[in-house]
């Protein structure tokens, strides 16, 4: 019996190349291609360069894995949940449907952060909604004597930024902890890091993300912004002298939070990524102004 159209039928494929043309045609989204070869590198137990300049034809074992791997990919199964890792800021991150998916406009945080502290090297790092933990693990990689926490309400995500951290060698220098936000923190934190959701409730996204990723790590209230409100008044009590809180935030809500800013006391800028869109809005607590040395009350 002829096999169907686009099928992986092992003896319709000559090559490597030829299985990676095939599997493109059947893959959802804007990097096809892309996510065949990661996939088909994953089924082999390669890295994708490697995969690319071989030349063997694959094993029919191997044709049958990445078969099964293309069909969870055409429901819309992010490549990085199936393969289960995510780079991040050159780290190799393990992530699971428990966590928001680590994207390169995240490390705006970190690359401001590394420019804003370069002569200070924070000691204590705090990173609200940790997630995998890719935002305090890449900067626990910067600032190797410094020490991380990471909070998150989800126990399961704090697993796989646990693991994360252990695997990476970080394990001594980080705690993770389950909490609403910095509701049960009683510690002040040279930087703070925060990637909260802040989409808008109403709105569509593609299937890729409203499907598999986490909605509680996405949706922000009405207007998105519902954990700035919650914790920019907070940073007073959390940041250390001369401290530094870095907020990933999404198009067209800059304005709102520079407002939000200015009403909780804090100084603010906006910090752009690397298209030249703004990304981050970046916080301090002003400095007390010093009494002057003028004459005393009542003096004349």
């Amino acid at each position: 019996m002829p096999s169907e159209p686009g099928s992986l039928e092992p003896a319709a494929l000559a090559d490597r190349h030829a299985l990676l043309r095939a599997a493109a045609a059947l893959i959802p989204g804007d990097t096809p291609r892309l996510d065949a070869e990661l996939l088909l590198a994953y089924a082999m137990g390669e890295a994708r360069l490697e995969m690319l300049l071989g030349s063997a034809p694959v094993p029919a074992d191997v044709r049958m894995r990445f078969a099964a791997l293309v069909a969870r990919r055409r429901t819309h199964q992010p490549v990085a949940y199936i393969t289960g890792e995510r780079e991040f800021w050159s780290l190799s991150l393990k992530v699971s449907p428990a966590v928001l998916l680590p994207r390169p406009d995240s490390e705006t945080l970190v690359a401001e952060a590394v420019a804003r502290r370069s002569k200070t090297p924070p000691g204590m790092i705090l990173d609200l909604g940790t997630g995998s933990g890719a935002l305090l693990l890449a900067a626990l990689s910067q600032w190797p004597a410094a020490f991380g926490v990471g909070v998150d309400r989800s126990a399961a995500a704090l697993c796989v930024a646990q693991a994360n951290a252990t695997a990476l060698g970080f394990g001594d220098r980080a705690c993770f902890l389950v909490g609403d936000w910095a509701g049960a923190l009683d510690a002040r934190f040279d930087l703070i890091l925060c990637n909260p959701p802040y989409i808008p409730d109403d709105t569509p996204l593609m299937p890729d993300v409203a499907l598999h990723e986490p909605a509680s790590a996405l949706f922000g209230g009405a207007d998105g912004l519902d954990p700035y409100r919650i914790l920019f008044p907070k940073l007073a009590g959390l940041l250390a002298p001369g401290g530094l809180a870095l907020f990933e935030f999404g198009q067209g809500q800059a304005g709102q939070l520079l407002e939000l800013a200015a009403a909780a006391g804090l100084d603010a800028q906006i910090a752009h990524d690397l298209a030249q869109r703004p990304r981050a809005v970046v916080l301090t607590v002003p400095a007390i102004a010093p009494i002057g040395l003028g004459k005393p009350p009542g003096s004349v």
